[in-house]
C-alpha cells in the first residue's frame, strides 16, 4: 500500500476525462459540488453541468428525465441524501423506470467525521441494494474509483457508486483487473477470508499481516461489488476456509454482511462474522476516533477474526 488519497477527489478528475471523452455525459448536482469535485467538471463542461440546488428529489428527477433523451446523466451529492431524502425518486422514477442514471455519492460512512450523524451515511448500501435493477458498488481507492466509473457508464441501467471524503490507503493498482460484478483477491490464505469493501479493505489487509505474525494466513478479497454480489467466489472462499468476516463502513444490518449472510443461509453454512457499525447512529468526532469506537478498525478485525476461528473449531463447513 501506497500513498493515501480520497476517492471523491478522484472522482472530480475523472469526471473531466469522462466528459471529454463522450458528449452524452452531463453531470447534476444538488449544490455541493466544491465538496463532490463535480466542480472540476463544471468548469469544464458548463453547459453540461447543471446545479439543481438543494433538492435532491429533483435531482434525481432531473438526472432521469435526462437519461430518457440519450444522455448518460451522472448524479452526486452527499451519500445520506443522495439515497435517503431521495429515496421516492430513486425508487420510483430511476431504479422502476432502469433509467440510464449513474448516481455517484459522496461522503459515505462513518468518516465523515465531524459533521456528525445527520450526515453520516450507514444505511445508503442497505437502501441502494434492495432496489431492482440497481447495481451497487463500493471503490477501495482512487484507481478503483476511476475503473468503477468507467464501467458504469458502459453499461446500461442505474448504479449506485459510494464514495468517501477521507484520503484512504492505494491498495489497488492502475493495472489491477476491475470487473462489475467480480470480487478480487488481494492476499491469499486458506484459515479465514475477510471479505471487505470500501476504506475497510486496506484496514483488512493490515489485520491479515497482524494474523498472519500470529501464525493464521487470511485471504483478502476486495469486494467492490456489493450488488451484484459475486457468488462464484464467495462460495468457493467459503468451502476453501470454512470461515469467514466481513468488514465494511456501514451498519451491519443489510450491507455486504447481510448480503453474504443471504447467501451463505442457503448454499453454504460456514462461520460467518461481521465487522461494521452495530445498529446505532454515529457522533461527530475525527474519522480515527471514530473507527475505533464504532469498531471497524484493523485491530476489531484481528479480534472478530479469533472469534470466528473459535466457531470454525467446533464445527464444520455444510455445503451444497
Amino acid at each position: 500500500m501506497e500513498g493515501t488519497r480520497s476517492t471523491r477527489d478522484a472522482y472530480g478528475e475523472v469526471l473531466v476525462s469522462l466528459g471529454v471523452e463522450n458528449p452524452k455525459i452531463v453531470v447534476v448536482d444538488a449544490d455541493v459540488s466544491k465538496a463532490t469535485r463535480t466542480s472540476l467538471f463544471a468548469r469544464q463542461f458548463p453547459e453540461r453541468f447543471f446545479n439543481v440546488g438543494v433538492a435532491e428529489q429533483n435531482l434525481m428527477g432531473v438526472a432521469a428525465g435526462l437519461s430518457l433523451t440519450g444522455l448518460i446523466p451522472i448524479a452526486s451529492t452527499f451519500a445520506v441524501f443522495a439515497t435517503g431524502r431521495a429515496f421516492d425518486q430513486v425508487r420510483n422514477t430511476i431504479a422502476y423506470g432502469n433509467c440510464n442514471v449513474k448516481i455517484v455519492a459522496t461522503h459515505g460512512g462513518i468518516t465523515v467525521g465531524e459533521d456528525g450523524a445527520s450526515h453520516q451515511s450507514i444505511e445508503d448500501i442497505a437502501l441502494m441494494r434492495v432496489l431492482p435493477n440497481m447495481k451497487v458498488i463500493v471503490p477501495a481507492d482512487a484507481f478503483e474509483v476511476e475503473k468503477a466509473l468507467r464501467a458504469a457508464v458502459r453499461i446500461y441501467g442505474p448504479v449506485y457508486i459510494r464514495l468517501g471524503r477521507v484520503p484512504v490507503p492505494t491498495v489497488t493498482s492502475k493495472c489491477s483487473h476491475f470487473e462489475i460484478g467480480r470480487a478480487n483477491v488481494l492476499r491469499d490464505g486458506s484459515d479465514l477470508a475477510i471479505l471487505a469493501t470500501g476504506i475497510m479493505v486496506s484496514e483488512s489487509l493490515k489485520a491479515a499481516e497482524i494474523l498472519s505474525s500470529e501464525g493464521v494466513e487470511s485471504a483478502v478479497i476486495n469486494v467492490h461489488t456489493i450488488k451484484p454480489l459475486d457468488r462464484e467466489t464467495v462460495l468457493e472462499t467459503a468451502k476453501r476456509c470454512g470461515a469467514l468476516i466481513t468488514a465494511e463502513e456501514h451498519s451491519i444490518v443489510g450491507g455486504l454482511g447481510s448480503a453474504v449472510a443471504e447467501l451463505l443461509s442457503t448454499e453454504c453454512w460456514v462461520a460467518l462474522g461481521m465487522v461494521g457499525v452495530k445498529d446505532t447512529f454515529g457522533e461527530s468526532g475525527s474519522p480515527k476516533e471514530l473507527m475505533k469506537k464504532y469498531g471497524i478498525t484493523a485491530g476489531d478485525i484481528v479480534e472478530k477474526a479469533k472469534e470466528v476461528l473459535n466457531k470454525k473449531k467446533t464445527g464444520r463447513a455444510v455445503c451444497r
